[in-house]
């Protein structure tokens, strides 16, 4: 009989029972071998000699105790129970919809999906490029227009963008106002001021059902359908426009759009809208994807992201982002947009639902949607209601004169929540989860109990779509389970992913995303409460947010937070507004100008201009520091109009800077505030809180520090902390005066009152699971993992910043610029390199070009940082093969990476390499080999032949 085995015991060193220590990549034992590498005896001595003793905070945190994950699941539950899912008929554009589980679990709920980052490494992110392509071609489709980008951060925020982008087009000789249709969505009216007002552009509303005013107009926005469900016909309005030289914006309802005529084939310019309703939960308001189409003619000034089809090396078809990018880097102060990060996650899940539903599947669900309505509408004429309008698509407005409390009060008490549109109007919205058992409660609440009516099945006659959509074969080909996850799965396997490899991202923190902070983002409770419900049904949700508020503030050091920004360049945006509002309520409107140092990130600048400010750039010195010289020389011509410095700390060179408290109060004795860019925060979180060393704001980005997954490239969320004299400029909403500072607050920044407030459980569950030590010991980890990864590659790299003695903050910049200069090497060679080993590529000529800056994370382990050190000194080797002359200075596996396995199995193999040299590199490779399912691919032939929709099938032909 064998003998039990028993498995060691563990060592105290060795055990990790906590979260902090499981979060934590290296172990004890590990961190002191890699702080004897750096040349440390201790955490503690490092982190004295690497972070100032100005800026660190005098005392550990306030914040509870860790919680272990089974009691943060518990305390979950406990919020999430607070809160109260009834049947949401509200509309206002959230609708219910079913996410299907093949798409919940493989998409939402895949780690191989959600801790992407954003592709701007094209050969190893083919399969979510593909994906956002699925989703460009359905707006495309559906909106009648030519191209659609992928995507906008929400409804609201993409309307204020095309506001933007009608503005920079118009055709109108006086440019005039922007006109609202007075039936829009309330919260889209009022983002739309918030963005309008420091770009001195008027904003008009007004009932546009019989005409346009008299008067100047750039732009038109028309909702369709209405806020209040009316469809009108958009052809007469949007021919007056044109007649007077405005651009047409349309705010479309994408499920809509299956049965209405297409708002392009009525002459719109810009059609803007979410994909909600296409599989992605309310989530209390978000995140969604928004979205945004063009006519011909002005795709080339389209914000946010556009993902393009070109070729790679061999010609064969490969995707990649188009155009402007990264425009905010490239144009900075003269950026058309301030959007960086994209909702990615949320529009591959929308349009995975069009795949798999197909157009058949997706008109089914509308008409399924309209018929209810139209059922709806019937029984309450029988009733003796009158129904408004005549044409709607899922919404219906009755009018009850003096009733509409009594009646949304009566729903409520059968389960169902209404819109009380005001004292006479109540609003009713099906959609695809409402039953005809929810439309029997809605005639009950209104009084009518009597038979079902017959109900004329088509209310949309005038307006009926002719013209097919979703014709390519991708929308036909995946009608079962079996076939879609397989789809989903040959999509994933194309990208790398942090469930594959570390991605060593500078400035974009990508670290562990936990299953257990995963998890909560999927309870009903959770998801499917509508960010309009009566507030009393969020109880659970407003506990979380406020906690998570406080503990937000209590980390940096500020006096308030507000959550609602949902996106890094939304805070900033939020930040300088209210500093922009602050300034005049002293009377003092005419501080308008900016400084911000040339090494800052370029969203910066662009959200300044946003803001109504203009930008006066500080020099760096040959340290990446600030130049003091040049700020105070700045301070002295500008001092008088002085709004704001904007300064990342530590800095976008990856140091901390000696001097950022001399930066505070010279800006402040000039009467100007300090904004500090949070993106950074990973380095300060328990040693030192911005609020505490001089700064009056900051966004901080809770899908870096405080991991909210990238999910491809967005959902990001950039809520704002701020001393108490900026509070009362917060963010506000006109549907909630809890979110905000009703009187003083700046608008909204978003079309949701918090936000993206689904995702929030996220960082919550993070914060309390590490508790005030994990959270410090993260930050240390981060410190001593970059300063590792440093040492160790500094003797074949140049590290081209360093702080005091020698040492970095989380990230360094490793300067490529000579070895380019000597082999023709570049870092964009060595960034495809490391593909072939299995990585990503750290963030690439930013922001230096000619250089890679890295950024590991408290996260990874030892053996990955050493897995990654390996594949850098292997590669180091290759290039001094180059340099000696082994391997030919233009045909070598750097010049040629990365290589494909068809690549490899050529029989005209002409390459002066081995295909074994090509391929493994490294003898680990054998074990587990990631292939890249393109070659390089050509940039600039996508954008000399822009197509930005799916290419058929015959483009992918041998």
């Amino acid at each position: 009989m064998t003998a039990p085995y028993f498995a060691p015991v563990a060592s105290p060193q060795q055990t990790r029972d906590t979260f902090a220590d499981r979060h934590i990549g290296p172990s004890s034992d590990d961190r002191g071998r890699m702080l004897a590498a750096i040349g440390y005896g201790s955490a503690e001595a490092l982190i004295d000699d690497a972070v100032p003793a100005a800026i660190r905070t005098g005392g550990d945190l306030d914040l509870p105790a860790a919680l272990s994950e089974p009691a943060a699941l518990e305390r979950l539950r406990e919020l999430a129970s607070a809160n109260t899912v009834l049947t949401s008929m509200i509309g206002l554009g959230y609708h219910g919809t079913h996410t299907p589980g093949v798409i919940l679990r493989n998409v939402m709920e895949n780690p191989g999906w959600y801790t992407a980052y954003t592709p701007y490494q094209p050969e190893i992110s083919q399969g979510r490029l593909e994906a956002l392509l699925n989703f460009q071609t359905t707006v495309a489709d559906l909106t009648g227009l030519p191209v659609a980008n992928a995507s906008m951060l929400d409804e609201g925020t993409a309307a204020a963008e095309a506001m933007a982008l009608a503005h920079r087009t118009s055709r109108a000789k006086e440019p005039g106002a922007f006109l609202v249709d007075a039936d829009a969505l309330p919260q889209t009216i009022e983002v739309i001021r918030t963005r309008a007002i420091p770009l001195g552009i008027e904003v008009v509303t007004a009932d546009l059902s019989g005409g346009l005013p008299e008067g100047d107009f750039f732009g038109v926005l028309l909702q369709y359908p209405g806020a209040s469900g009316a469809v009108r016909d958009l052809e007469p309005v949007t021919a007056q426009a044109h007649e007077r030289g405005a651009q047409v914006v349309v705010a479309a309802d994408l499920l809509a759009l299956t049965l209405l005529r297409p708002p392009g084939e009525s002459g719109a310019d810009i059609v803007v809208g979410s994909s909600q309703r296409f599989g992605v939960p309310f989530g209390f308001g978000g995140p969604h994807a928004g979205y945004m189409a063009v006519r011909e003619g002005i795709q080339r000034q389209l914000p946010g992201r556009l993902v393009g089809v070109s070729v790679d090396i061999d010609g064969a078809p490969a995707y990649r982002l188009a155009l402007q990018t990264r425009e905010q880097h490239i144009r900075r102060e003269k950026a058309t947009s301030n959007i960086c990060t994209a909702q990615v996650l949320l529009a591959v899940m929308a349009s995975m639902y069009a795949v798999y539903h197909g157009p058949d599947g997706l008109a089914a669900i509308a008409q399924r949607a309209h018929g209810h309505a139209v059922t709806l509408a019937a029984g309450l004429e029988a009733g003796g209601v009158e129904i408004v309008h005549r044409a709607f698509f899922d919404t219906v407005l009755a009018r009850v004169p003096g009733r509409a409390a009594v009646v949304v009060a009566r729903a409520r008490e059968l389960g169902v929540n209404l819109r009380r549109v005001d004292a006479d109007h109540v609003g009713i919205a099906c959609d695809e989860t409402t039953t005809h058992e929810h439309v029997e409660l809605v005639w009950k609440a209104f009084g009518y109990e009597g038979d079902v009516p017959a109900a004329d099945g088509d209310n949309l006659g005038f307006v009926r779509r002719e013209s097919p959509y979703l014709t390519h074969p991708v929308f036909h080909a995946h009608r079962s389970e079996t076939a879609m996850l397989r789809y989903l799965r040959k999509l994933q396997d194309r990208d790398i992913a942090l469930d594959r490899s570390m991605i060593p991202l500078g400035s974009c923190t990508m670290k562990l995303n936990a299953t257990t902070e995963m998890e909560p983002v999927t309870w009903p409770e959770f998801a499917n409460i509508h960010p309009f419900a009566p507030i009393e049904q969020a109880r659970g949700y407003i506990e979380l947010i406020k906690d998570l508020e406080r503990r937000l503030a209590e980390i940096t050091g500020y006096d308030e937070v507000s959550v609602q920004p949902n996106a890094g360049s939304q805070g900033e945006l939020a930040g300088l507004l209210a500093i922009r509002g602050y300034h005049a309520s002293r009377g003092e409107a005419h501080r308008t100008i900016c400084l911000i140092p040339s090494s800052a990130h370029g969203t910066n600048a662009a959200s300044a201009v946003m803001a109504g400010m203009k930008v006066v750039v500080v020099k760096c010195d040959d340290h990446g520091n600030i130049d003091l010289d040049d700020l105070h020389a700045k301070i002295g011509k500008h001092g008088a109009n002085l709004a704001a410095i904007m300064v990342t700390y530590p800095s976008t060179h990856g140091v901390f800077e000696e001097t950022i408290t001399d930066v505070c109060k010279s800006v402040h004795d000039a009467g100007g505030q300090v904004y500090v860019d949070g993106a950074n925060l990973n380095a300060l979180v328990g040693l030192a809180r911005p609020g505490e060393f001089g700064s009056d704001v900051s966004h901080l980005n809770l899908h870096k520090t405080f991991c909210i997954p990238h999910g491809g490239g967005g959902p990001g969320v950039g809520p704002i902390g701020v001393r108490s004299h900026l509070a009362p400029f917060l963010p506000s909403h006109p549907l909630r005066e809890e979110a905000g500072p009703r009187d003083t607050g700046v608008g909204p920044i978003s079309a949701a009152p918090w936000g993206s407030a689904g995702i929030l459980p996220i960082s919550w569950t993070y914060i309390a699971m590490m508790g005030p030590d994990g959270l410090r010991a993260a930050t240390e980890g981060a410190i001593i993992s970059a300063n590792y990864l440093a040492t160790r590659l500094a003797p074949l790299y140049p590290i081209l910043y360093t702080g005091r003695n020698g040492l970095i903050a989380h990230e360094c910049i490793a300067d490529l610029r000579k070895i380019t200069k000597d082999t023709g090497i570049t870092a964009e060679d060595v960034a495809k390199r490391l593909i072939d080993y299995g990585f990503h590529a750290p963030t690439l000529s930013f922001p230096v070009a000619g250089t890679l800056m890295i950024e590991p994370t408290e996260s990874e382990d030892l053996a990955e940082l050493d897995r990654f050190v390996d594949a850098m000194v292997e590669i180091r080797r290759e290039i001094e093969r180059v340099a000696d002359g082994s391997y030919d200075r233009d045909d070598n596996p750097l010049k040629n990476a990365p290589h494909t396995a068809p690549a490899l199995l050529t029989e005209d193999w002409k390459h002066p390499y081995t295909r074994e040299e090509a391929a493994y590199p490294l003898p680990s490779l054998r074990d587990d080999k990631y292939w890249s399912p393109v070659r390089r691919i050509d940039q600039a032939y996508g954008d000399r032949n822009l197509v930005c929709s799916c290419p058929p099938p015959e483009a992918f032909e041998d």
